[in-house]
């Protein structure tokens, strides 16, 4: 393939692409960056094709990212990206601004039962009867200059993702087609959402183990933790680790000499975070009742799987009947929140997070699946 390669490397270059991209029914997109020992994404570059040309726009030298926001934002324009979560990542560091609509090429291989998660090279592979190059993906995104390898390697991912959209296009039904811009769209609006702080400790593994006091700890200390790597910008596990995070709510140590015992507990952490980790534990201790958390719910125990395995069989069937991939169809999470709901005598109800067609198509049928279980 050869291929028509612009840099833009000014704000005013990137603003008058900007005006050109907004005229297109679609633009393929792709993201180079770095995060080694950093909280955020460093964006080493930005890769957008239109199907004529690929323009590559180094970041390090763009300030003004209002003209491209403008095009993310514009629902005339449909945005082509594969396996995006990290990409997403990237836009709404440097601008603030999520890609919509949001079409990704790996949800559509997998609506078309071509493959689930399937990587980048295999579906091009498989559509184009291509084989990409794969020396760059590790390359230093943010040296100066880039190779000519890294050049045509980043080139070439959207240089090939437009020919991907507009095969899996030509395959997908109409009904499809908005199913994958509606799993776009659901996580835009995930990616839109800033997690809170104070929430996080309830992703905390083998939290549910801990008493409410001992929640309101561990509260304290993820919600420090994360605006610590925040401010930072290093990664949460360079301020303490989870583990750790578990073993200080679990102990409830109240001098430095006890810290240095716990799991994973590094001496530097003891040095330097001691006081202030001490410090949070107290605040935690000395929270009123009414503040604490709920306790966390135990597992669903090994005699549940019997029902998981009936609600996975609902999206099971569905999904062959549509010729979708099953692991699409219904993720374990929604299907063990769902059980959480009434296990074991019932009533149930359908969780928030089962949403749109899955919700309107498997709804009822996993409550009456339940049903017929008790």
């Amino acid at each position: 393939m050869s291929i028509e390669i612009n840099w833009i490397r000014s704000d005013a270059e990137l603003a008058q692409r900007c005006e050109h991209w907004n005229t297109l029914a679609f633009i393929a997109l792709d993201t180079e960056f770095i995060r080694v020992d950093t909280f955020y994404p460093i964006a080493g570059l930005l890769q957008i094709s239109d199907g004529e040309s690929t323009d590559l726009i180094d970041p390090l030298l763009i300030e003004q990212w209002q003209p491209l926001a403008e095009v993310f934002s514009n629902q005339a324009v449909v945005k082509v990206l594969h396996a995006c979560s990290e990409d997403l990542e990237v836009f709404s560091r440097l601008m603030g601004a999520l890609p919509v609509p949001l079409f990704d090429t790996q949800v559509a291989a997998g609506y078309l039962n071509l493959g689930f998660s399937m990587g980048y090279s295999r579906l091009v592979q498989q559509l184009l009867d291509v084989e990409l190059p794969k020396g760059e993906t590790r390359s230093d995104w943010l040296q100066r200059p880039l190779s000519d390898m890294q050049v045509l390697y980043a080139a070439q991912d959207t240089a090939y993702l437009v020919d991907v959209y507009q095969a899996l296009m030509q395959q997908l039904s109409e009904q499809k087609l908005i199913w994958v811009l509606e799993d776009g769209a659901f996580l835009v609006e995930a990616y839109s959402q800033t997690s809170d702080p104070y929430e996080l400790w309830r992703s905390v593994k083998s939290a549910w183990k801990l008493s409410p006091k001992q929640l309101a700890v561990l509260r304290e200390l993820s919600a420090w933790r994360e605006l610590q790597a925040r401010e930072r910008d290093v990664p949460r596990n360079r301020i303490v680790r989870e583990t750790t995070l578990w073993a200080l709510a679990n102990e409830l140590p109240s001098s430095l000499a006890e810290l240095a015992p716990l799991e994973d507990m590094h001496p530097r952490i003891v040095r330097q975070e001691g006081a202030t980790l001490l410090e949070l534990i107290q605040r935690g201790r000395d929270m009123p009742e009414q503040d604490w958390p709920e306790a966390l719910p135990e597992p669903l125990p090994i005699e549940a799987s019997k029902v998981l395995k009936r609600l996975r069989k609902v999206g099971l069937t569905l999904g062959l009947e549509l010729d979708i991939a099953p692991e699409l169809m219904l993720r374990k999470k929604i299907l063990e929140e769902l059980l959480r709901t009434g296990y074991p005598d019932g009533p149930y109800h359908l969780p928030a997070s089962l949403q749109g067609w899955r919700r309107a198509l498997m709804g009822d049928a996993l409550l009456q699946s339940l049903e017929d279980a008790q």
